[in-house]
């Protein structure tokens, strides 16, 4: 479990970026939206002590992160940034994924086995030899979760996973990010996308200017008014309530409950 009591952070002394946050997080697909400036980064680097709180507590399965270091709750946390690029600096695939267990000092036969699983996860396999940088925007991202994923940490935080992707790469993310739950992940989603939060999330968590506004299910979150928040409903949704048919998470979903009315 993740605990973040009262949280707080100011950046320089001056600019508060979050505001008193209380949450929790278990084996979830947590939605942790809101506009530009919300806090949503501050806070999910919190998660795995890359910022520590001005005040309050943020405890990761029972370690205070202001008493921990990044090294150590990266076993327990880890965080696949926005831009995978930010990530790699090894020549080839198969390197980059296994920089992660190697700095844990773990044997070769189990840096090997956890690269082969991670690259498996993630549909790399073959992509070895290849230069990180030589991928397209898709693998990169696919690559990032693997060198996350072969630390084999309990929860992943995955900051904007499908943004700026093609279809078939995002319901490739989208595909990963579902198997990792049922794996026993937990997983928090930074993201701006509405129909990634429909279809993928159990809860939300709705931060406005570095204070949570909303902590709740899908449904509820989706009854806000968004527009006071910068954000829009999936289309979807506006389809499916001129329909008559309310509340649905896909297009399946959708396309089923039409049927059922025929």
């Amino acid at each position: 479990m993740i605990e973040v009591r009262n949280l707080w952070h100011i950046y320089n002394g001056k600019r508060v970026a979050v505001k008193g946050v209380d949450l929790t997080i278990g084996n979830e697909i947590v939605a942790l939206v809101g506009p530009n400036g919300s806090g949503k980064t501050t806070l999910a680097k919190h998660l795995n002590g890359l910022l520590k709180p001005t005040r309050g507590k943020v405890i990761v399965d029972g370690m205070d992160t202001r008493k921990h270091s990044v090294a150590e709750l990266a076993k327990t946390v880890g965080y696949v940034f926005q831009n995978p690029e930010h990530m790699f600096f090894e020549e080839s695939v198969l390197k980059e994924v296994a920089f992660g267990p190697k700095n844990l000092g773990l044997s070769d036969e189990e840096i090997e086995k956890r690269t082969k699983w991670a690259l498996k996860e993630v549909n790399l396999e073959g992509y070895e030899d290849r230069s990180p940088y030589a991928l397209s925007g898709g693998e990169k991202q696919r690559l990032a979760i693997a060198c996350v994923l072969a630390m084999r940490p309990k929860y992943l935080i995955l900051d904007e996973p499908t943004t700026g992707l093609d279809e078939e790469n995002a319901k490739s993310i989208k595909r990963i990010i579902r198997n990792l739950y049922s794996e026993g992940h937990g997983v928090l989603l930074i993201t701006h996308e509405m129909e990634l939060v429909l279809e993928l999330a159990d809860r939300v968590v709705l931060l406005y200017n570095g204070e949570k506004i909303f902590d709740g299910d899908v449904r509820g979150f989706f009854e806000l008014e968004l527009r006071k928040y910068d954000l829009d409903r999936p289309r979807l949704l506006d389809i499916s309530q001129r329909a008559g048919i309310g509340f649905v998470r896909n297009i399946e979903d959708f396309v089923k409950a039409l049927e059922m009315r025929t």
